[in-house]
């Protein structure tokens, strides 16, 4: 790895983007440090450490911890996530927008990226609204926050933190290494590590009757740490052979004659990955499916011996019924955002254009149902996959005693998904630029 990273810094263009992105990085970090006025900040992450488990603990982790300490960059690139995500869906439900996205060219992807980058200052300011009536309700506003002023701080704060970090991202794609929203969020994630990691140890420790030394500190059993390290490394190897893994089924082109020239009869392969969705099912159906205790939470957490706590502990983020409900869901998701993404008639209608097809299927709808049926095979697959990944975290968590596990799985994917992106850039520059690859 060492040895790549040399051979990367050795091209003088390559260098320049990469310290680009390493300054770009830098600059999010240290908004993510600049605490924005007006607020109690040790009240707010107390109350927000209550709240690991629902959505704000989710947002707060993708913020690098900035959420909870409402920072400049509190809000960082979840506007901008849920714009991409609301904008992708019009997309398909918008004839407008789908003709915009497939037969506009350029002119139309950047019309597209203006309207995503309008709805994703809509979404700064709905959002920076909501956070500051939540901090207001709740009490967690310093003592001297009263009146207009210190509200019109606070919430154009958050929105300019917001659409800085969009334009921030956007400058990394066009002048650095990868895609500029996922190295943002891959940043913001990493940086919450050593936070997750000790909860994790801490709960493990707690839970194996762990003793404590002279300093205060827990230590845990050798034998359980090291099965603990174990079955970390393993998840991260899941995760990246999935990942990479791709269905692929083999096209064959006829024959044609131009002129003097003979085109087709090579023989080439429809790739279709078995995890084509991403993470984006989890994040859609731990958004929704943690929404009623998310709500019940803000309203009160109910007494304990009522029946209003029996049912909020049974729907509760750490509750079976919850797991069931949420891998469901995954499930759910990840069909329908496969039908979004991969339309198996308009692949057939290209194949039989192109002069390819299927061995052993006619054009057509025989070919339209052969990749309808190996489409809900992989979609099925990555989608208990997903679930897995999802779910094991919460089980570990419940066991422990730690809400902050929760969100683990999700955060596994997003790096992993991100790095293995960013490397693949990193070879695709190295490959424009001589004819060795990145990875040997």
């Amino acid at each position: 790895m060492i040895q790549t990273i040399r051979k990367a810094w050795a091209i003088p263009e390559l260098r320049k983007k990469i310290i680009f992105t390493l300054l770009i990085l830098l600059i999010f970090r240290i908004g993510n440090a600049i605490t924005v006025p007006y607020v109690d900040v040790g009240l707010l992450e107390t109350y927000l450490d209550q709240m690991g488990g629902t959505i704000l603990g989710l947002y707060n982790v993708m913020s690098g911890g900035a959420f909870a300490q409402a920072t400049v960059f509190a809000l960082s690139i979840q506007p901008y996530i849920n714009s991409s995500i609301i904008i992708q869906l019009l997309t398909v439900a918008i004839p407008a927008l789908e003709r915009l996205a497939k037969d506009g060219g350029e002119e139309g992807r950047k019309k597209i990226q203006s309207i995503t980058r309008y709805t994703t200052v809509g979404i700064a300011i709905l959002q920076a609204v909501g956070y500051y009536f939540m901090m207001r309700n709740y009490n967690l506003l310093a003592s001297d926050a009263t009146g207009i002023w210190p509200a019109l701080v606070i919430i154009v704060t958050f929105i300019a933190g917001s659409s800085f970090v969009m334009w921030m991202g956007e400058q990394i794609t066009e002048f650095g290494i990868g895609n500029g929203i996922s190295i943002i969020l891959f940043a913001g994630i990493l940086s919450r590590v050593p936070t997750m990691v000790n909860s994790l140890y801490t709960g493990v420790s707690n839970w194996a009757n762990g003793t404590e030394a002279a300093d205060g500190v827990l230590v845990l059993n050798p034998a359980l740490l090291v099965l603990l390290i174990v079955g970390i490394l393993a998840l991260f190897v899941f995760v990246v052979f999935i990942s990479d893994a791709e269905r692929r089924i083999p096209v064959q082109y006829a024959k044609r004659q131009v002129g003097r020239k003979m085109y087709g009869g090579q023989s080439s392969h429809l790739p279709m990955k078995v995890n084509m969705s991403g993470v984006l099912p989890i994040i859609f159906a731990q958004s929704i499916a943690s929404l009623p205790v998310t709500i019940w939470t803000f309203i009160g957490i109910p007494q304990e011996g009522t029946i209003s706590r029996t049912i909020y502990d049974a729907i509760d983020t750490q509750s079976f019924i919850y797991m069931v409900v949420y891998f469901i869901m995954i499930i759910g998701f990840s069909y329908f955002y496969s039908t979004i993404q991969f339309n198996p008639v308009e692949i057939a209608n290209n194949l039989k254009k192109q002069g390819g097809f299927i061995p052993g299927f006619r054009p057509g709808k025989p070919t339209v149902d052969f990749i309808k049926k190996v489409l809900n095979k992989i979609t099925l697959f990555g989608a208990i996959y997903l679930g897995i990944v999802a779910i094991c975290p919460l089980l570990l968590g419940k066991i422990v005693g730690s809400s902050y596990l929760g969100i683990g799985g999700t955060s596994v994917i997003i790096v992993v998904g991100v790095a293995l992106e960013t490397v693949k850039a990193l070879e695709a520059q190295m490959l424009m630029r001589q004819y060795k690859g990145f990875l040997e």
